[in-house]
């Protein structure tokens, strides 16, 4: 079995819709020149408040890929 060698970056995203769309819009952002994404994992999640619920959310996911 080969050993997988990753790299690994951090992204934020952002989205007025949810947490699910903030992270698929950085995947779907960085996929135009990060090749091979294998996996991600939230690192950090906040947002802003706007009459008393969540109004924007910011997640941060490190994303791993292999190389080439």
């Amino acid at each position: 079995m080969p050993s997988h060698i990753y790299k690994h970056v951090e992204l934020t995203g952002s989205s007025l819709l949810g947490m699910e769309q903030a992270i698929n819009d950085a995947l779907a952002k960085a996929s135009e020149s990060i090749h091979n994404m294998r996996w991600f994992e939230v690192i950090d999640t906040r947002g802003h408040i706007e009459n008393g619920k969540a109004a924007h959310w910011q997640i941060t996911i490190k994303v791993g890929f292999t190389l080439d």
